[in-house]
């Protein structure tokens, strides 16, 4: 028989010192080959992989800081866009005052004109009116004088009644209540 078949499993519960040397043996073997032909290449590639790793952290640090940077710069531009659109609507609103002052004025200006243009033409018109009511009475004058006295009046007779005539008549009284 067989030393495995006597023990029926006992052999692995029993230590055996050939059995432990060669389990040693072959342990260190393949430990010195593992660390020979394995291992190097394994950590070259876990430094690759850290380094990379690192790289890309140190980048989103980076972009994370431009980032943050450009953040910071358009909020400072948006700052400065609406004081700039606030200071444009200030603005805006006094020359709108200001162009609603000099129209109030200009308009204030034009009406003062219009109504001092409207007396001077009321004046005009009362003074040709006037002379016109003169000429009208000298006229009347002259007649009711030829019809009284039947005869016709030479012409420096009638300039002589017509003026005396006129120097008689009030025409205050008409200046006064056209005024």
């Amino acid at each position: 028989m067989t030393p495995f078949a006597s023990s029926s499993g006992s052999f692995l519960i029993s230590p055996n010192v050939g059995l432990m040397i060669w389990t040693l043996l072959v342990f260190g073997i393949s430990v010195f080959i593992l660390n020979r032909y394995a291992f190097p290449r394994i950590r070259d590639s876990l430094d690759r992989r850290q380094h990379a790793i690192e790289e890309s952290i140190d980048s989103q640090e980076r972009l994370r800081a431009e980032a943050e940077q450009v953040l910071s710069e358009y909020r400072d531009q948006l700052a400065e866009a609406r004081m700039q659109a606030e200071e444009i609507v200030t603005r805006a609103r006094e020359a709108g005052k200001e162009h609603e002052r000099e129209t109030r004025t200009e308009a204030r200006e034009r009406r003062e004109k219009m109504l001092e243009q409207t007396k001077h033409d009321i004046e005009v018109e009362t003074q040709r009116a006037l002379e016109q009511i003169r000429k009208e009475v000298a006229t009347l004058t002259v007649l009711a004088t030829e019809k009284v006295m039947r005869k016709a009046l030479s012409p420096s007779d009638q300039r002589k009644l017509v003026e005396e005539a006129l120097g008689e008549l009030d025409f205050t009284v008409l200046e006064g209540s056209e005024n």
